[in-house]
């Protein structure tokens, strides 16, 4: 599966800047230093959840693209949302797989599609197996806006670690960037026992939807992929039943 374009292209139908539409997707335009700092707000006294400030992830940014040609064109590897709602300007999309790395719902979730109320579970790449996913391609001349863009987006607080991966892609390989469970954040929930997740996943709900439409869109992916049983199934089926959306 691999998609072009001559232009930029977000995947989100217009919508007033800044405005969060209520369906589980969110604009570029949406994700600004202001919007993460009123996120960062609603967390701030919580004792599970830890913070970083944009200082730190600017660097951590500018860290990655460190060394990088200016005229290299970057593939970020996406396994949950960044599948159907990159938010980012994406010039191609291509099937990949990532080795080394499994989906998993192993961090706490309490903004988003979570509260400090109604905490979630939120997927990340946990160590070992393997995962497929879609990788999009950002052009040369998009690196510098759309990587400030996917700071913002993926490293509120300390639940990821972007890290540089190796992406097959049909007979071929290319260097890509993904964001990966970070082990060491007190986010970081590991392996929750199978019932517990289920609860919290049919109840969570946040500002951008609710816990298990994140389930059930990244169960759509999976099925187009032709992945149509698994672990993540099985969860689906049980928050399904718990939440009434048979």
């Amino acid at each position: 599966m691999t998609r072009k374009s001559s232009e930029p292209q977000t995947k989100n139908s217009p919508r007033r800047p800044g405005s969060l539409p209520g369906d589980g997707t969110i604009r570029r335009e949406d994700i600004t230093p202001a919007f993460i700092d009123r996120l960062e707000k609603q967390v701030a006294s919580l004792p599970d959840y830890s913070l970083i400030t944009h200082e730190e992830r600017e660097a951590s940014r500018q860290a990655f693209l460190a060394g990088r040609r200016k005229n290299q064109s970057l593939w970020v590897f996406g396994y949950g949302s960044l599948m159907w709602n990159p938010a980012i300007h994406v010039a191609q999309t291509a099937r990949s797989t990532l080795f080394g790395y499994h989906r998993a719902f192993c961090l706490h979730l309490v903004i988003g599609r979570g509260s400090p109320k109604k905490p979630g579970l939120m997927l990340g790449l946990d160590a070992g197996g393997s995962c497929v996913g879609l990788a999009h391609r950002i052009a040369p001349e998009h690196v510098e806006s759309e990587t400030e863009i996917l700071w913002l987006r993926e490293m509120v607080g300390t639940g990821y670690v972007p890290k540089t991966v190796q992406l097959q892609m049909g007979s071929k390989r290319v260097q890509g960037l993904t964001f990966v469970a970070n082990r060491q954040s007190k986010r970081y929930a590991g392996r929750i026992p199978f019932q517990k997740a289920v609860r919290r996943m049919a109840s969570a709900e946040g500002d951008i939807g609710t816990n298990r439409d994140y389930l059930y869109r990244t169960i759509a992916h999976l099925n187009e992929f032709g992945l149509a049983e698994g672990p993540l199934h099985e969860l689906e089926r049980a928050v399904r039943t718990r939440a009434g959306d048979l």
